[in-house]
């Protein structure tokens, strides 16, 4: 299949109002943060991977501490800091990670095995418990560090670490040794695809189908594997294992709808959209179009969260989408947009970057506090602090940032993709460019053997103008699809000035044929407030509305409103009044709208039940980006308003 290309990172610098104070987090707090946290340098929440790291090398003695898979936070730490160096280089923080790639290669072992926790614990377990160890996951993420690194510094050695790793699965998990192994976490697959990309080697790439189509044959490997004579359990929570879980209930081809632990699910269907790109797999192709529209049109949150259960982190039932309990992982959100981005590549189709502009501008700017040193796991849609109460059916549910994790994946998740942002905003193939999320940026490519500058300035998503510039130094003639998002209804296309009346669409995107040399192309989206309401199925949200302005969702704080949020009712007859307000967190638009509010006065607190009517007073209700929420006082948040009908 012809896969659209990415623009490499290092060519894409982001200037952009909105997205800097986020991506410049990233060098500045969230790399030498989390770089502290590992290192145990803060005594209230320690990693102990690197000490993990220390004493699978023998520099150390002691005994291993942490998760079973605590080794992955330390590879995606690896990999934001690659895709930093790649925008801006640093000489400290090169040699900081060189040395630390020393210290992951004394720990490997002479046939390549690398697993901290196997290492300390005994060896002689190793790929015994694919279901739980874990083994398979962190090679996945060392071995995506591993490439990130190398593109960034041209520098081998943790590539060559990679390597050595995935040579030794590659014939640890052939036809002829272990014809029926695959990984209890899906993520070995997108890292030996990427391995396959960075260096060639087709044995990489055959792996990741092997362990794509294992998945699911029956009898179910990971019920078998668990009357093996080494078997160790790990987790008690899985002790009445259900393959839904692992989405290894059935063969993976014959999967169509989204199943079991949300973040295995995405990163599974990322690596069965490259495989079927790499292998023209149309069938396989096919499965991920089905599985992504049952999940986005189904068992997604408007937010872009997808997981509606706390208990093992999995999506459920169709529409079952409760705003108070709910998980939506960080993670998992991620992995729905590199999920995206890949089904975009392959298709052309804007759809899918719909799904991932949401994502990125909601539920994964969510799990990141604007200090860049605090984080959600969980993104509610609801919070009333006063019932987040540890053993209960809320206890995942924080009402505010934690400074980190027992199980720390979401922090260096967020962390990379924020670095890596720039490869989100293009794809391009021969003389045609597709501009997919509207982010202030300059970049170049080489389209026939000539340079192309690319610019894009706006003040997206509060304001609908988009202004493109492209530069050559020769004449050049290409072709620019800019998408048009599915929330727009009208807009205005100019060319150095001139509006065009007949404006040529192809999949979502607008298509403008033309020279590329020295273009000015302006978009004028109409970028009003909204209101949006869902599928009646969705029990939850009967009668409810959501506030959204472009693709971000809005949501009520107890911090501009009044304690019990539910309370309200907004009139959506009303106009929805916005404003820029400069003070509210670096600058922000804020909404506000008139609506009602049930009196709770009437009501004596012990009069728990009544046949009185409730009275209603009218209120001015105050919205801000729901990304925003939690970045100031402690209290209540709602996204689901109760619509009042006159």
């Amino acid at each position: 299949m012809d896969k659209l290309e990415l623009i490499p990172l290092k060519n894409t610098i982001i200037r952009d109002a909105f997205w800097n104070r986020y991506v410049d987090l990233v060098k500045e707090s969230i790399i030498p943060y989390q770089w502290s946290i590992l290192n145990d340098k803060m005594e209230d929440r320690k990693s102990h991977c690197i000490r993990n790291f220390k004493i699978a090398a023998g520099r150390l003695e002691g005994e291993y501490s942490g998760v079973v898979f605590q080794d992955s936070d330390l590879m995606k730490w690896i990999e934001a800091v690659a895709f930093s160096l790649a925008a801006q280089p640093d000489e400290e923080l090169e040699k900081t990670v060189d040395e630390l790639i020393d210290l992951i290669g004394e720990a490997q072992q002479e046939d390549g095995y690398l697993n901290t926790y196997y290492t300390i614990n005994g060896l002689e377990y190793r790929f015994t418990n694919l279901r739980e160890g874990h083994e398979l996951y962190c090679a996945g993420h060392l071995m995506e560090a591993a490439v990130a690194y190398y593109k960034a510094t041209g520098k081998r050695k943790l590539l060559d670490i990679a390597r050595r790793f995935a040579d030794l699965i590659c014939g640890e998990f052939s036809e002829e040794k272990n014809g029926r192994g695959y990984p209890g976490h899906q993520e070995v697959e997108i890292g030996l695809i990427k391995l396959y990309e960075a260096t060639g080697d087709r044995r990489y790439l055959d792996q990741a189908r092997l362990f794509i189509d294992r998945r699911g044959q029956k009898p179910n490997y990971f019920i078998e594997e668990m009357k093996g004579p080494k078997y160790r359990q790990i987790f008690n929570e899985l002790n009445e294992y259900d393959p839904i879980y692992s989405q290894s209930h059935i063969p993976v081809r014959e999967q169509v709808t989204a199943e079991g632990h949300a973040v295995r699910a995405v990163y599974m269907y990322s690596a069965m959209a490259d495989i079927a790109a790499e292998y023209d797999d149309n069938e396989l192709l096919d499965v991920c179009r089905k599985l992504w529209n049952n999940m986005v049109q189904r068992r997604m949150y408007i937010t872009g969260g997808i997981g509606s259960s706390g208990i093992l982190e999995r999506f459920t039932t169709d529409y079952d989408l409760p705003n108070n309990c709910n998980y939506s992982e960080t993670c998992a959100s991620i992995g729905l947009a590199l999920f995206g981005r890949r089904m975009a590549q392959i298709t052309g189709e804007s759809k899918y970057y719909d799904i991932v502009e949401k994502a990125l501008y909601n539920n994964v700017l969510a799990g990141l506090g604007m200090d860049g040193k605090s984080f959600f796991y969980v993104n509610p849609l609801e919070v009333w602090p006063d019932n987040c109460i540890p053993k209960t059916s809320k206890e995942h549910v924080k009402p505010v940032r934690q400074k980190w994790f027992g199980v720390a994946c979401c922090p260096p998740n967020i962390a990379r993709t924020l670095a890596s942002l720039g490869e989100y905003i293009y794809m391009h193939k021969n003389s045609s460019i597709w501009i997919n999320l509207f982010i202030s940026n300059r970049t170049h490519l080489v389209i026939d053997g000539k340079r192309v500058n690319i610019g894009i300035r706006t003040s997206f998503p509060y304001d609908g103008h988009v202004r493109i510039d492209t530069r050559c130094e020769a004449s050049i003639r290409g072709k620019l699809y800019v998408r048009i998002p599915d929330y727009i209804k009208k807009y205005g296309l100019y060319v150095d000035g001139e509006e065009m009346e007949s404006i040529k669409t192809d999949k979502g995107y607008c298509v403008l044929e033309l020279d590329l040399s020295d273009k000015i192309i302006e978009l004028e989206f109409d970028l009003k407030p909204r209101i949006v309401r869902s599928n009646p199925r969705v029990r939850e949200d009967i009668g409810k509305v959501a506030v959204m302005k472009g693709p971000v969702v809005y949501c009520m704080e107890e911090t501009d409103n009044e304690p019990n949020l539910p309370a309200y009712y907004i009139d959506t007859s009303s106009e929805l009044v916005e404003y820029y307000d400069n003070d509210l967190l670096g600058g922000a638009t804020v909404i506000k709208c008139i609506g009602k509010k049930a009196r709770q006065d009437d009501w004596s607190e012990d009069m728990l039940y009544s046949d009185m009517d409730v009275k209603h007073e009218d209120k001015v209700l105050t919205l801000i980006p729901y990304p925003y929420w939690g970045n100031r006082k402690h209290g209540e948040m709602l996204v689901w308003i109760k619509e009042y009908i006159k």
